[in-house]
């Protein structure tokens, strides 16, 4: 016999186990874009049982890999492959405050970009008087403080541009 048919014949270790796992739920993650079947290590048992003959030393051994990659599941219980507990709890913390906040992705393309060069000690101070202006609030979408200046972010460039030279000017 060769090696390939023993390895068929015999149970899998408990890292080729984990390994399988692995592939199974990365592979279901990439076609579904999320983990939608596997929620237990029964749940691995119909593969592992086409390749092994069944037993209870197969269920153990596949129990053990579930158990000790130690995956998170989502709010319905499917395990996720591809984060942590801790990640996992960093993103429940981060899409509460996304929704707390109203956050949307705005594509950057519809923006315009000025850089208004600024020096000094003082820089701070315009930026702030700048992000409270009543007259700039419906001008400037954001801005960005940076060493040399002040990065501003808008839908009306040659607006913007008209009144910031009117009082660099005056």
């Amino acid at each position: 016999m060769s090696e390939q048919t023993i390895n068929l014949r015999k149970n899998p270790s408990r890292k080729e186990c984990e390994n399988v796992i692995k592939k199974i739920l990365m592979t279901e993650v990439l076609e579904r874009g999320t983990n939608e079947h596997f929620k237990s290590a029964s749940d691995f048992m119909s593969y592992f049982q086409s390749l092994y003959p069944a037993s209870d030393s197969l269920t153990k051994q596949v129990q053990r890999a579930v158990k000790n990659l130690g995956m998170p599941k989502d709010d319905k219980g499917y395990f996720i492959i591809n984060k942590t507990e801790a990640q996992l709890e960093q993103d429940k913390e981060i899409a509460f405050l996304m929704n707390k906040t109203n956050a949307s992705l705005v594509p950057f393309e519809e923006y315009e970009t000025l850089f208004l060069k600024a020096d000094g000690k003082h820089k701070d101070y315009l930026y702030q008087l700048l992000s409270e202006s009543d007259t700039f609030s419906d001008k400037i979408i954001t801005m960005i403080n940076s060493s040399n200046g002040i990065i501003l972010f808008t839908n009306n460039k040659h607006q913007l541009e008209i009144m910031i030279n009117s009082l660099i000017n005056r």
